[in-house]
């Protein structure tokens, strides 16, 4: 039986005996500064431990991603500012690994994530990383837990998950961007493809990569562009988003697949509405109808009610009349999930949108929640959304992560594990998907390798369960 699911029986007090038995000291922790997908610098941690019984040294590393389209309430992501990249540079967050963080945790046992995590915390001391910077003291978390599993010569997975990591998400590919993630003018920033009926990921890719091919065939012959965004999805300029959904539909029919609930494929849809949000003088500003002014009278409610204007289409939406967009929509296509579809404020948008719908389709609240376990929780409490979408870098370290995982589970929230835009070849969130047991993946399209090497990293993972 693999370690953790041994420890899983024992008593906690035996558990901490097994723990010092185990000892790996951390003897050295060094970050440099690489570039993303992007082409903008990230920081990569390496931390190396020794294994007291035998004196063994292991070294593991671990680089963060980063987001296009960011909420508000995510933690720090540190950057440089002046000319250097732009701005973006690392530098500081680099120093940062190199310094004080290394300093903090020289010595320390990385069995102990959480200790390990709590120590960074501490030494940031604010909120929201602003101090050392999430970009920092993510990778360092991270490349503490590689770290242990490779010197206990174990899978990432099984280290983080023991015996009850068992099952492969089910991914959830983009294969057509707008929004944030491409310069066309679709409003929606992505249209995903679900192969629900697939018996296990190796097909799931393969189903995913046949529409994904076909997908661009039909684009060819149309002749709209081919080119794709920052997470390999393409990128024509289309009409209406609803045209965007009749094309995936189209190449799903031609690929040979069927869709709707029960069936081989459904349709996922990533809003980031929190980039329509009017706000100050602009949001007083009634502009163009939203051109559902039959079902939506009631709407001019309050003086407070949040106000969207789409960015490239200028089309604007009450919270209401974005409700009852959204309603046609379930109602018109088979789509299993939307992920932000209101702003990560509008709260009472959320509920009502929720209790409207939320037994229609999974409700995914990205910017809402940020992966914290504080918004979470206001959340569960106002009974908005019903699923989280995951990602580490929001928070800034494992232990966090995981805690808002398990708090979601505990009610019966969905958990999805998601990359970011700008990416890395680093495929640790493939591990962490099954080790910490998410439902669903996202990733990305079956294009450029940074994504490719996820699903590539959960095809090996599937072999190796047997």
């Amino acid at each position: 039986m693999p370690l953790l699911g041994i420890l899983r029986l024992v008593k906690y007090t035996q558990r901490e005996a097994f723990f010092m038995a185990l000892k790996l000291t951390v003897t050295k922790v060094k970050a440099r500064e690489i570039l993303d997908s992007r082409g903008n610098p990230t920081v990569e941690a390496e931390v190396t431990v020794e294994t007291e019984t035998t004196g063994k040294k292991t070294c593991a590393r671990a680089a963060v991603p980063s987001g296009a389209s960011t909420g508000q309430f995510e933690a720090v992501e540190l950057r440089d500012g002046g000319s250097r990249y732009g701005g973006a540079g690392v530098a500081k967050a680099v120093k940062n690994v190199n310094g004080k963080i290394a300093k903090a945790l020289l010595g320390k046992n990385v069995m102990r994530q959480r200790g390990i995590d709590e120590r960074m915390l501490a030494l940031d001391g604010t909120e929201n990383k602003a101090k050392l910077g999430a970009n920092a003291t993510l990778s360092v978390s991270l490349a503490s837990a590689k770290a242990a599993a490779k010197a206990l010569k174990m899978p990432l997975y099984r280290y983080l998950g023991g015996v009850g990591a068992d099952s492969i998400p089910v991914p959830m590919m983009n294969i057509l961007n707008g929004g944030a993630h491409s310069d066309n003018n679709v409003d929606i920033q992505e249209f995903m493809i679900l192969p629900l009926g697939a018996p296990g990921i190796r097909e799931g890719v393969r189903w995913c990569t046949e529409v994904y091919h076909t997908l661009k065939s039909l684009l060819k012959e149309r002749k709209l562009s081919t080119a794709v965004g920052d997470e390999g999805g393409f990128a024509p300029n289309l009409a209406t988003d609803e045209e965007a959904i009749e094309i995936i539909l189209e190449a799903i029919r031609l690929a040979g697949y069927t869709t709707g609930e029960g069936k081989d494929f459904m349709i996922s849809l990533d809003v980031a509405a929190s980039e329509w949000k009017m706000k100050g003088k602009q949001a007083g500003d009634t502009a163009e109808a939203s051109g559902e002014p039959e079902e939506s009278q009631d709407s001019k409610e309050g003086d407070d009610e949040v106000k969207y204007c789409l960015p490239k289409k200028q089309k604007v939406y009450t919270s209401k009349e974005l409700i009852l967009h959204w309603e046609k929509m379930i109602r018109k296509y088979p789509i299993y999930s939307i992920e932000d579809p209101l702003d990560e404020e509008d709260w009472n948008g959320w509920k009502e949108l929720t209790e409207r719908i939320g037994e229609k389709v999974i409700l995914v609240g990205d910017d809402l929640f940020v992966t914290n376990v504080k918004r979470l929780r206001k959340g569960i409490k106002m009974g908005c959304a019903n699923a989280i979408l995951i990602k580490p870098n929001q928070i800034g370290t494992l232990s966090e992560t995981v805690d808002a995982i398990r708090l979601a589970k505990k009610w019966g929230y969905l958990t999805i594990m998601s990359h970011r835009s700008g990416e890395t070849e680093d495929t640790t969130i493939a591990d962490l998907s099954v080790g910490l047991g998410t439902e669903l993946i996202k990733t990305g399209a079956p294009c450029r390798a940074e994504r490719t090497a996820k699903y590539n990293q959960l095809m090996r993972i599937e072999e190796s369960l047997g």
